[in-house]
C-alpha cells in the first residue's frame, strides 16, 4: 500500500469468513464485563436519533473505551437502527456499523458491518449472564422472539446447559416455524414452536423475552416465573406486566446509568416509576462476575437480568475481529488520509 493511514473495512461476509466460535464470542464479552466490574471500562449511555419516518424506527449510538485492549486500549462508536417491520423488506431489523479508534491518536483503526456483532454479542451476554445467575441444572429454555438477536440467544444457552427443551414462539407462525427448523439443524436438543408465549414460558427454567413489539403488551406473564427460575426480558417496548419485579429475589442490569437513559426499554416503565431503582437493584452483571456482589445463592431464588446493550461489548467482539482480520489479511483496505 502506499504511503498514509489506511482503515480496515469489513463487510458481512467479510466477518463470516472469520469462523469466529461460540467460546470466542463468549469469552470476549465475559472479559468486557469483568472489565466494566472492576472500573476498568468506559461506557456512555446510548442516545437516540429517531428520523421524520412514521415511526418506521430510531436508531441507536453507542459509545465505549476499554483501556486493556488491544495495544493501547480500544474506543468506538457504534450506530444501530431498530426497524422492526424490516423483515417485510427481506432486512434485519438491526443494522449497525461499528467503528474502532486509537484513543491515543483519535485515528481510526476500522469499519465493519455490527449486524452480526449486535446479534452474537447480545446472545453471548444472555449466556454470561445466565452462566453465574440461572440454576445449573436449568433444562427447560423458553424464547419469545424469532428475529434479531433470538439465534444467538438460544444457541449460546444450549452450548451452557444441558437443555432437554426449547421452547420458542412469535407472533406469527412462519416465523416461529422457521426459527424452530433453523434451530434443530443446529441443535439436537428438541426443538418446539408454540402458539403463545405462555406456552414457551409456563415452566420454563431460563424465560427469555425478545419480543419486537410495536406497543407495550404483557407477554412475559408474572404468574409464569417459577421459583429458581432465570428471567432475561429486554426488547425495547415493555413486554412484561407491572409487578414482575414483586416476586423476583434479585435484580440485575448490565449498567446501571445505562439502564437509567433514554425512553425504551423493556423496564423503562419500572425505573421511571422507582420499581426498579439504586434500592430496589441487587447488582450490575459486572459486579458478579468480578466476585463483588454475589450471583445465584439458593436454587429457589428468582433472578432477573435486564442488560440494555454496552458499546463496550461490540468494542470487544469487534476489536477481537479486526485482530483476526488483520492475521488473515482479510477486508479491504481504504484509504483515510
Amino acid at each position: 500500500m502506499s504511503p498514509g493511514h489506511w482503515i480496515r473495512f469489513l463487510s458481512g461476509p467479510d466477518i463470516d469468513g472469520l469462523n469466529l466460535t461460540s467460546a470466542e464470542i463468549v469469552a470476549a464479552v465475559q472479559g468486557a464485563v469483568l472489565a466494566h466490574g472492576r472500573g476498568r471500562a468506559l461506557v456512555e449511555p446510548r442516545v437516540h436519533l429517531t428520523p421524520d419516518n412514521d415511526g418506521a424506527g430510531h436508531f441507536n449510538v453507542l459509545r465505549g473505551h476499554l483501556p486493556d485492549l488491544g495495544p493501547g486500549g480500544v474506543s468506538g462508536v457504534k450506530v444501530v437502527g431498530d426497524f422492526v417491520t424490516n423483515y417485510a423488506r427481506g432486512l434485519p431489523s438491526e443494522l449497525g456499523l461499528l467503528t474502532l479508534y486509537d484513543p491515543g491518536t483519535g485515528m481510526p483503526a476500522s469499519i465493519m458491518d455490527a449486524t452480526m456483532i449486535t446479534a452474537a454479542r447480545t446472545g453471548a451476554m444472555t449466556a454470561v449472564g445466565a452462566r453465574f445467575l440461572a440454576r445449573p441444572d436449568a433444562r427447560i429454555l423458553g424464547h419469545v422472539g424469532a428475529r434479531g438477536t433470538a439465534f444467538w440467544n438460544v444457541v449460546l444457552l444450549d452450548a451452557e446447559f444441558d437443555l432437554a427443551e426449547i421452547r420458542v414462539t412469535s407472533r406469527r407462525p412462519e416465523s416461529r416455524e422457521a426459527f424452530a427448523a433453523e434451530l434443530a439443524a443446529v441443535t439436537a436438543t428438541p426443538v418446539v414452536a408454540t402458539a403463545t408465549a405462555d406456552e414457551a414460558f409456563d415452566g420454563a427454567d431460563i424465560l427469555v423475552e425478545a419480543s419486537r413489539l410495536t406497543r407495550p403488551e404483557p407477554l412475559l406473564r408474572t404468574g409464569l416465573v417459577g421459583p429458581g427460575a432465570f428471567v432475561v426480558p429486554y426488547g425495547t417496548i415493555s413486554a412484561v406486566e407491572d409487578d414482575l419485579l414483586d416476586v423476583m429475589d434479585k435484580i440485575v442490569v448490565d449498567d446501571w446509568a445505562e439502564s437509567q437513559s433514554g425512553r425504551f426499554g423493556a423496564l423503562r416503565r419500572h425505573v421511571d416509576s422507582g420499581a426498579l431503582s439504586e434500592r430496589t437493584l441487587h447488582a450490575e452483571l459486572g459486579q458478579v462476575v468480578a466476585g463483588l456482589r454475589p450471583g445465584r445463592e439458593s436454587p429457589a431464588e428468582r433472578i432477573l437480568l435486564w442488560h440494555r446493550g454496552l458499546a463496550i461489548l461490540d468494542i470487544a467482539l469487534g476489536q477481537l475481529i479486526l485482530e483476526r482480520a488483520q492475521r488473515a489479511d482479510a477486508g479491504t483496505m481504504l484509504r483515510y488520509r
